[in-house]
């Protein structure tokens, strides 16, 4: 599994969602990127991704993402670097400005037409929030943000799956709270939990609960989302993080991407740059001590958190916490 070799890893952990019996690699290829970058960009790159051996890719319609992950599906076919598109698992998300019963199916809708699919694997709802209709942006106003009906739009995701549109739904950025709001009175529970989970947020509490309910965590930002507006540098700065890495001569990215496998979530990792892109995949001959482990479980926690872009003294969130239920 050299570095030098063009497919890195074909034995990612996967694991089976129950909800559908589809087998999802736990480590996922995620498509947002901040600063922006051109659509011919992003489809290099997940082009070269699949040639690493990803096949879970993450997106959603507010990334602008779906259509060049379409067309690399399409160029990936007929280069024959997959057979059939059956060969990946593929996320999108719906948007808060969509979060709304009636909304919902044209979303999922629009969703697969930039894509060019039939269906998902999995379809998320991006916030547990609703957004002014046909507000697409993330730099939100902090009027334009209300409460969600989770009545409503989580029945409309349920229809999603029932109709065959996405053979998995779920949550993103849910705390315990919400989750148990949705379990109250879903027919069909969430799948998948996606929120920040690294080193210092481990969401310790969160995964208690999802594991008790047979929900699967999915970390984004596993690095501490360094390089945007919401995230720091404080994960790969860590002391204790760079002293494990280079005891054992790896990268802090990689003990980070180790730890959260070996905690037992699934990871979605973020990089356009072709030799991290294969670091990333260098995580799964080797592992943490038990001293190592106790270590970074007992790093100081506290969250960076893209739930701060929805927090306004005058809004319908007014702290952090409130957003998050109390669960910081």
């Amino acid at each position: 599994m050299g570095s030098g070799s063009e497919t890195i890893c074909l034995t990612i952990p996967e694991h089976v969602l129950t909800s559908s019996g589809r087998r999802m690699q736990r480590l996922g290829f995620g498509t947002a990127a901040y600063p922006l970058v051109t659509p011919e960009v992003t489809k290099a790159a997940i082009l070269q991704a699949i040639k690493l051996g990803y096949r879970h890719f993450d997106t959603a319609y507010i990334y602008g993402s779906e259509q060049p992950l379409g067309e690399a599906i399409v160029e990936a076919i007929s280069l024959g670097l997959i057979k059939s598109r059956d060969e990946l698992f593929i996320t999108s998300k719906l948007w808060c400005s969509d979060a709304y019963g009636d909304l919902v199916l044209p979303a999922i809708h629009r969703s697969l037409q930039n894509l060019k699919l039939e269906y998902l694997d999995l379809y998320l709802i991006h916030f547990p929030l609703s957004l002014e209709r046909g507000l697409y942006e993330f730099g939100v106003r902090k009027e334009a943000i209300d409460t969600m009906d989770f009545v409503s739009v989580w029945t409309a995701m349920e229809e999603c799956q029932r109709l065959g549109l996405t053979k998995s739904i779920g949550v993103s950025n849910f705390s315990c709270k919400k989750l148990a709001d949705i379990l109250a009175f879903a027919k069909i529970p969430p799948a998948v939990n996606q929120v920040e989970f690294n080193p210092l947020w481990n969401q310790k509490k969160l995964r208690e609960f999802c594991n008790a309910n047979g929900i699967l965590v999915i970390g984004y930002s596993p690095l501490g989302a360094s390089g945007t507006l919401w995230g720091s540098n404080q994960v790969l700065e860590n002391e204790v993080l760079k002293e494990i890495a280079d005891t054992k001569g790896k990268t802090v990215a990689q003990i980070c991407l180790r730890w959260a496998m070996e905690e037992g979530v699934g990871v979605i990792v973020k990089s356009f740059n072709g030799e991290r892109m294969k670091q990333n995949l260098e995580i799964f001959d080797w592992s943490l001590s038990e001293e190592e482990s106790k270590r970074i479980d007992r790093l100081p926690q506290s969250r960076c958190s893209t739930g701060e872009l929805f927090v306004d003294e005058h809004g319908t969130f007014k702290t952090v916490e409130e957003f998050w239920d109390g669960e910081v």
